[in-house]
């Protein structure tokens, strides 16, 4: 059942816009580097045509996507049928991140709900799009967003959350530079 499309078309749009979770795959050029598997959720997701996509980064525990894709640029972001009919769609690409600050920052910025706490925009020129059968994935009840993370960084504020930035954000655990904003040109 597996297909590679040419890109995203209305049928691919619209499965992933009744998807509450996606998962974002990253890794170090380097063998012995850990790779990253992150859960996304919230209102993040956006495409911005047929062969690239977005989503909202927020202030988070680790950096070791967006030091990935400082490093080379890789990254899938994975989209699973929890409720219907069994699906698994994969876009494969390379990604970038898109600081405050940075040229395309107004333009990206104003696709997505203004949450606090958000660090960066990743912007995703795909270069495979495919998915696969999904026979294995359970069937969930979705139940609703989790608030803790919008709430935690609505308490600290701006300067909480750039201070926490600068302390969890500057270098990912494998010393790869993390965000800009946070000092990660200088990992050390």
């Amino acid at each position: 059942m597996g297909k590679v499309h040419g890109g995203l078309d209305d049928r691919l749009v619209e499965f992933i816009g009744r998807q509450h979770l996606f998962f974002v795959g990253t890794a170090p050029t380097a063998t012995d580097g850990h790779l990253n598997l992150s859960p996304k959720g919230l209102d993040t997701f956006r495409i911005l045509g047929p062969d690239a996509v977005a989503y909202l980064d927020l202030t988070g525990s680790g950096i070791e996507t967006v030091a990935h894709l400082r490093e080379n640029g890789r990254i899938t972001i994975m989209f699973c049928a929890f409720e219907g009919r069994p699906n698994i769609l994969r876009l494969h690409g390379r990604g970038r991140v898109v600081e405050p600050g940075d040229a395309d920052w107004p333009d990206l910025i104003v696709r997505f709900p203004d949450y606090p706490g958000v660090r960066s925009v990743i912007v995703v020129q795909l270069e495979r799009v495919a998915d696969s059968c999904g026979f294995g994935v359970p069937l969930y009840d979705y139940k609703g967003e989790r608030s803790q993370l919008l709430a935690y960084a609505e308490s600290k504020g701006p300067g909480g959350m750039a201070d926490y930035r600068a302390r969890k954000n500057r270098a990912s655990i494998d010393g790869l530079a993390g965000l800009r904003t946070a000092g990660g040109d200088d990992p050390a």
